[in-house]
């Protein structure tokens, strides 16, 4: 005795007045998905535009950045991560630099070298050495940032500490121009 082969049956046919309605039922849940992609990757995820010259060469202006906003929910503050975070002075503007000092940190810049506790970082990233001089003392509740482009960076050393509720995320890579896509490792 043969075994019996069962052929795969067809979907029913939808009748034509009601296929229709059936394309529109289909196209409503396509849209719905796309909408709760769109808001769950938007949650986690910041596209961020580069728009000044404080991190040159690092970031060029007209660069876009993806900054995810969850890093920092799950992971500590590093020395060498760039970060976008509100404006100090304008929390509806953002920036994006580089932490140097971390909560508790003491941060000194001195003939052109930047040392946090002491230990001198080896910054090949930045574009300048810095021709201004300070100590600071990273309160337990704020960062210390500073531009790549140290002499032409609006900064900590200008304005002060970020506090750690306006940083926004952790930049991960530029996507656009197509020919600078880079992904950001932390130098230290």
């Amino acid at each position: 005795m043969q075994p019996s082969i069962e052929l795969p049956q067809q979907a029913p046919e939808v009748p034509e007045k009601n296929r229709f309605w059936h394309d529109v039922g289909e196209i409503i849940q396509t849209l719905i998905l796309a909408l709760i992609l769109y808001f769950a990757i938007d949650a986690v995820f910041a596209r961020v535009r580069v728009d000044n010259i404080s991190m040159e060469t690092t970031l060029m202006p007209g660069d876009l950045v993806v900054v995810n906003k969850l890093a920092y929910k799950f992971s500590p503050y590093h020395t060498g991560d760039v970060i976008v975070f509100h404006d100090p002075l304008n929390t509806s503007e953002d920036f994006i630099k580089r932490i140097i000092g971390t909560p508790g940190d003491i941060v000194s810049v001195h003939n052109g070298q930047v040392s946090v506790n002491g230990v001198i970082l080896n910054e090949n990233y930045i574009n300048n050495i810095a021709d201004y001089e300070g100590d600071w003392v990273v309160p337990n509740d704020s960062l210390f940032v500073l531009g790549d482009n140290r002499n032409e960076s609006s900064d900590s050393h200008i304005w002060g500490f970020v506090p750690l509720y306006d940083v926004v995320g952790r930049a991960l890579f530029v996507y656009w121009p197509v020919n600078y896509i880079k992904a950001f490792g932390n130098p230290y």
